[in-house]
């Protein structure tokens, strides 16, 4: 099997471990898709030197999957991340906040949290702005890779909004043009600023699941 038919979807094998690694990811709740894809092959049998599907496939077939099986429950919870991350935005609107991950592309899980990219010329301003606000949040650290195969920590403010979780990476004031790559498809990551992330909020469930809207009777 050659990679180039992998990534394409076009042998049976490559289907077969594109849909078994999406419904690993959304049934249980496994995040990394490099380990999901690895757990899938030994379910189906493939052998180990088999071509692994591209990120990107495995992202759009959770997205489909959770369309189809995770119906109204799914829609509902990304539209919460969505409306959480832009209320959290509000309250961040100081570090210049950008949108990522998974509540941006809608490939999300019962597992996923909001995720936000902040700047400030020092990393602790984010926890002083926390704590000044009485707001209980845990310190963490996330590696991020970039274009020129660097791979920088970057420290991580992990907190709760209700029964959602957000997790704050605070960059530095140059980092807001230089942007780490996207794990689900090598490129740059989407960072939306809050009119985007607003507009992303407004879809609605129907426009998220690809339901036909209902108009209204005259």
């Amino acid at each position: 099997m050659s990679r180039r038919g992998a990534n394409a979807g076009g042998s049976e094998d490559s289907r077969e471990l594109v849909a078994e690694c999406a419904r690993i990811v959304c049934e249980e709740d496994v995040l990394d898709y490099r380990a999901a894809k690895f757990k899938a092959m030994q379910r189906l049998g493939l052998s180990p030197r088999s071509a692994l599907p591209d990120n990107a496939s495995i992202q759009a077939a959770v997205i489909e999957y959770q369309r189809i099986f995770g119906g109204e429950d799914y829609a509902n919870r990304l539209i919460a991340l969505r409306r959480t991350a832009v209320s959290a935005m509000k309250l961040l609107h100081e570090f210049s906040p950008r949108l990522v991950g998974a509540a941006v592309s809608g490939a999300i899980t019962a597992a996923h949290r909001v995720q936000i990219h902040g700047f400030a010329d020092r990393p602790e301003s984010l926890d002083l702005f926390l704590e000044a606000r009485g707001i209980p949040f845990e310190q963490d650290e996330r590696d991020y890779r970039y274009p020129d195969g660097r791979e920088d920590p970057v420290p991580l403010a992990r907190f709760e909004a209700g029964e959602l979780g957000i997790d704050v990476a605070m960059f530095g004031l140059d980092d807001l043009r230089r942007t780490p790559l996207s794990p689900s498809d090598g490129l740059p990551m989407k960072r939306l600023k809050l009119a985007e992330a607003e507009a992303l909020a407004a879809i609605s469930l129907d426009q998220i699941l690809g339901n036909p809207q209902v108009k209204e009777k005259d």
